[in-house]
């Protein structure tokens, strides 16, 4: 089962030539879960992996950077002539604030569902789970955690043959949970695999309710609007800095850390090393580029550059005086 993270737009509260506005594309199996969506997305989502059809839409919070690409991607569902139904979650507001801009923007006639989320909420899917956790912003926002359940241990053949199973149907049957001639699952599978985990941030200051959601993931997804310098102002606004990211990494045990929300005040290159001080692990997508992660038994994640370049731009700011939402 394929799992990877697509970053459609990794830039802070303004776009850029190189960074369009937040938006992460989860994909697992034929599932396609949107996380975020700021100006810009779906035409991001065009000019790389094309539109697909979103089984579900996560917002962290409502600042428009996060969410006002959405009414234009509704209505061009609707315009394509989408008639699967959509659910958007999103914390306290979603179900006023969605309707009035869809005002603007049009009616849609598929089947839209608008669901309030709050801490403590798990939603169950086939074979993971989607869980939000209350992070530290200037408005009430959500983080979100994807985590697989517990997959059956590795089959063992030759044990299946000397307690007398027939290879073929019988050693599917007892992979699934039969017992055949007193032959179980316990008798012929190894320990249970842990699952995959990964953790999107939103907007927050370092935040312990994080660090606890983040233990031992694969992948944790963290903003870094700004570099140490500016600190103080990352705590006025309710932001992070590069190496407040990397320390929350660190302390969570994650195996690696992606930043985004990432200011054009700063080098890249100096976000980047102010990350890796602390936690070596971590890198810095450029928009199109993909996370993958696979079974922890097949390796660590990786990060795969949209051009095949490994070089990453080492660029000084773009602006210097960008506001942050």
């Amino acid at each position: 089962m394929d799992l990877s993270i697509f970053f459609a737009g990794t830039g802070g509260s303004i776009p850029t030539a190189r960074r369009g506005l937040p938006a992460l594309l989860v994909r697992r199996g034929a599932d396609r879960i949107l996380f975020d969506c700021g100006e810009g997305t779906q035409r991001q989502l065009v000019s790389s992996v094309g539109l697909t059809e979103l089984t579900e839409v996560f917002l962290t919070h409502f600042h428009a950077d996060h969410w006002l690409g959405l009414p234009g991607m509704l209505k061009t569902f609707d315009l394509r002539g989408r008639e699967r139904p959509l659910t958007i979650y999103g914390p306290p507001r979603l179900g006023t604030l969605l309707p009035l801009a869809l005002r603007a923007a049009g009616r849609v006639r598929f089947e839209l569902n608008l669901v309030e989320l709050a801490a403590g909420d798990v939603l169950e899917r086939d074979g993971y789970r989607i869980a939000p956790v209350d992070v530290a912003h200037r408005v009430p926002a959500l983080g979100y955690v994807l985590f697989e359940d517990e997959r059956p241990g590795e089959f063992d053949p030759a044990a299946a043959v000397r307690l007398g199973l027939k290879p073929g149907p019988e050693f599917g049957r007892v992979q699934r949970g039969e017992t055949i001639r007193g032959v179980g699952p316990d008798h012929v599978l190894g320990p249970s695999r842990r699952g995959r985990k990964l953790v999107i941030s939103g907007d927050t200051m370092p935040c312990e309710a994080l660090r606890i959601a983040a233990h031992e993931a694969d992948v944790l997804v963290h903003e870094a609007t700004f570099a140490e310098q500016e600190r103080e102002r990352a705590a006025q606004t309710g932001h992070s800095t590069a190496a407040q990211a990397a320390t929350v990494a660190r302390n969570a045990k994650v195996l690696m850390l992606a930043l985004t929300h990432v200011s054009t005040r700063h080098p890249i290159g100096l976000l980047r090393e102010e990350a890796r001080a602390i936690f070596a692990q971590a890198v810095l997508p450029r928009d199109f580029d993909t996370i993958e992660i696979p079974f922890p038994e097949r390796g660590d994640p990786s990060l795969v550059r949209w051009d095949g370049r490994v070089a990453e731009e080492q660029a000084a700011p773009e602006l210097t005086n960008d506001p942050v939402a």
